[in-house]
């Protein structure tokens, strides 16, 4: 009976690996589409209509979930417990908005690679505070990872004293994604995983509104075309990304799962090279190769 009840959670826990790194895929997307937005509005007002048209999609997925589970005990979206969702809600929208500063300030690569430290703090407070404990293997295909992310910034990153708000404020942005992995990871031991999108996707919706008005630019779109790439932020990456994303952390820690989104710059230099033929060096093959392998290995060395 124990091996069957072991076979079984074998079984989810790769379900929810497989979902982990698809929602990074899904996630990686975020920069093409973000591109093309911000030709048309400012980069907070991208990320708040992200979370405002992804809106009607998850309302209408928390209605079907409250029908289809009113017998179980997985509580759903209730204002009375919001506390959890402003707490994942407002580390999301500090991610988003500390992300879009730090590549303002900064160059795109070490923004990028800055955000992806989140890893090694999601890990950190794990450890801290809630009890996490990781194997040598874990920890060595952390570093693994990490070098690969490195390695696929390539050339491009630029260590000096030119970047240095710009750099730090990167780096805050690791510390705030760590928070929501963190806090998802938590709060999914309780709610679905559509209560903590919604209730994210709210929260979020809450602080990013006053600063994309304060922003100078555009806030709406002004055709109907403009309004595709955030429909596609919306939609794919954000209801279908983070979606799966929530949903593997209620069976993995959240420090794999950290590391498992290290996927998304390799889908981000892909999706770069096949739209907007910039060029692949060998440095980001290595760097792919060192991201999938460091993954997989921290995979074989969380501990059960």
């Amino acid at each position: 009976m124990s091996e069957q009840i072991q076979e079984a959670k074998a079984h989810i826990d790769m379900v929810a690996f497989v979902a982990l790194l698809i929602g990074g895929i899904a996630i990686g997307t975020s920069p093409i589409f973000m591109r093309y937005a911000q030709e048309v509005v400012t980069p907070t007002s991208a990320a708040f209509w992200r979370l405002v048209l992804s809106l009607p999609i998850l309302i209408s997925w928390q209605l079907y979930d409250i029908t289809k589970n009113t017998k179980k005990n997985t509580p759903g979206l209730r204002l009375l417990e919001m506390k959890p969702f402003v707490i994942i809600g407002f580390f999301f929208a500090l991610d988003l908005t500390l992300w879009h500063w730090s590549v303002q300030l900064t160059t795109v690569a070490n923004a990028t690679l800055l955000a992806n430290m989140a890893a090694i703090f999601t890990a950190i407070g794990g450890f801290l505070f809630f009890g996490e404990r990781f194997s040598i293997t874990f920890i060595a295909g952390m570093v693994l990872a990490l070098f690969g992310a490195m390695s696929l910034m390539g050339s491009s990153v630029e260590l000096g004293s030119n970047h240095l708000i710009g750099d730090f404020i990167g780096l805050v942005t690791a510390f705030a994604y760590a928070g929501y992995m963190i806090a998802s990871a938590q709060a999914r031991k309780k709610y679905s995983t559509v209560s903590i999108v919604l209730g994210t996707s709210l929260v979020g919706c809450v602080f990013l509104f006053p600063i994309a008005m304060y922003e100078a630019g555009n806030f709406m779109p002004l055709s109907l075309i403009d309004w595709l790439p955030l429909l596609a932020l919306g939609w794919f990456t954000h209801v279908v990304g983070q979606s799966l994303i929530v949903y593997a952390l209620a069976h993995l820690p959240a420090a794999l799962g950290s590391v498992g989104l290290l996927i998304q710059p390799m889908v981000a230099a892909i999706l770069a090279w096949m739209l907007f033929s910039e060029v692949l060096g060998i440095y980001h093959f290595f760097g792919a190769t060192l991201i999938i392998s460091g993954i997989f290995i921290c995979k074989k060395g969380v501990r059960k």
